[in-house]
């Protein structure tokens, strides 16, 4: 199951959707939002995603999963919207046979999310609202000019 939108994340219910009795293992990974990010301080972040084209990427990806692992359930879901620091931002949930199935499925799933799925954030701190990829071309920026010098 796949999802992208603004309603809150379960752990039980993602638990209880992946559970299947044959499945011996079920792994969770759970982002919650952080109060800093790579020494600025953070109280709020707000995501955006074209939610068709998001939730295709998740399709894909639970596609692709249970190809290559002998999955029971899987839980994919991403939210959307503003969310304060401690709030969960994304699940990936998995159940399969052994645990080491479902722990190499549900790294797969989480880094593959991190890496494909079209969502951009704007983080909330004292200095004010900054998208997280101007953030990063800021930085590339800096470390390119410290590398000429």
């Amino acid at each position: 199951m796949t999802k992208v939108g603004p309603g809150k994340i379960s752990l039980e219910s993602a638990v209880r959707r992946v559970s299947d009795d044959g499945s011996g293992g079920i792994a969770v990974f759970l982002g919650v939002v952080r109060d800093n990010d790579r020494g600025r301080r953070v109280s709020a972040i707000e995501y955006h995603a074209y939610p068709e084209m998001a939730r295709a990427v998740l399709d894909r990806i639970e596609k692709d999963l249970r190809k290559r692992f002998p999955l029971g359930g899987v839980v994919l879901e991403h939210r959307t919207g503003r969310l304060k620091v401690g709030e969960a931002s994304v699940i990936v949930a998995v159940s399969a046979p052994h645990r080491a199935e479902a722990f190499e499925a549900c790294r797969e799933g989480i880094e593959r999310i991190k890496a494909e799925l079209p969502v951009w954030k704007k983080e909330f701190g004292p200095g004010g609202a900054l998208w997280k990829e101007e953030q990063d071309l800021r930085r590339a920026k800096r470390r390119a000019v410290g590398a000429s010098r």
